[in-house]
Order: structure tokens, then sequence, then C-alpha cells
């Protein structure tokens, strides 16, 4: 396994991204506008044997913040610390770019991802309720 890093959109990917976005997400479909809205593009990706077997991506919020925003790994290959090395991953490149925080939301049911998040770093600073009514919980990460 082998991690590629694309800044923009990864429009050689991009089948391939949206297939494993919808095994994640339970069928939820990733278009293609909202990776071309996205300013700051960091697409980094999981590769096994030519597939993507887990992605994370994310971008620049407006205060200037970076915001990692989707992420996940095949179900047949969790449990093997993909989603760290991706984390770890992205936090070294986010570096190199000069971003000093890093920020992501979770979702109390998806516990692995909340504790991922703490394990590598994250503090929780927040929580609201999205526009669907879900409970979201802030996390922020120093890259200094």
């Amino acid at each position: 396994m082998h991690i590629v890093a694309i800044e923009g959109v990864p429009y050689a990917w991009l089948n391939q991204l949206q297939s494993i976005h919808a095994h994640v997400f339970n069928g939820a479909n990733l278009p293609l506008a909202k990776l071309e809205s996205k300013e700051g593009l960091l697409c980094l990706f999981a590769i096994e044997n030519e597939r993507i077997i887990g992605f994370k991506l994310g971008y620049t919020h407006p205060d200037g913040v970076f915001y990692s925003w989707l992420g996940g790994v095949h179900e047949d290959m969790r449990g093997q610390g993909i989603a760290s090395q991706l984390m770890k991953k992205q936090h070294e490149r986010l570096q190199l770019l000069g971003y000093k925080i890093v920020r992501t939301y979770g979702r109390n049911v998806r516990k692995a991802m909340l504790i991922t998040n703490i394990k590598h770093g994250f503090d929780i600073v927040s929580t609201f309720i999205d526009d669907t009514g879900r409970h979201k919980i802030i996390f922020e990460k120093s890259l200094l």
C-alpha cells in the first residue's frame, strides 16, 4: 500500500473516488462540481493494486484553517491503521503548505473516527447542530 497526494481535483482518480465514497457513506454521491468548488483541495489516497482503498479529502476553510472534510477506508481494509496513515500524511503535507491549524467535524455515531482524531492530537473545541439536525463535534489540531 502507498499513499498518493493530489492538490486540486483528482480527475484521473475520480471514478474510483466516487465509488469508494459511495461505499463508505452508504451510497452517497460526491458530485464533481462539489469537488471543483473547494479552494485549496487536497486529496490523499491509500492505493493498493492500483485501487483506492482509503481516502482523505480537505480544503482551505474561509478563515484560513485547513478543513479535513471527508475520508474513509473500504470496510474490507479497516482495522489496519490506514486511516491513521492517511491522517499523518495529510498533516505532514499541510505543514509543508504552511497551515497552522487543521479542523474536522465528527459525529458520535462514528466512534472509531472520534478516537482516531483524539489519538492524533486533536482537541474538541465545540459542538453544533447541523442543518439536518445532526449533532457534530468540532475538532482542531495545531500543526506547529
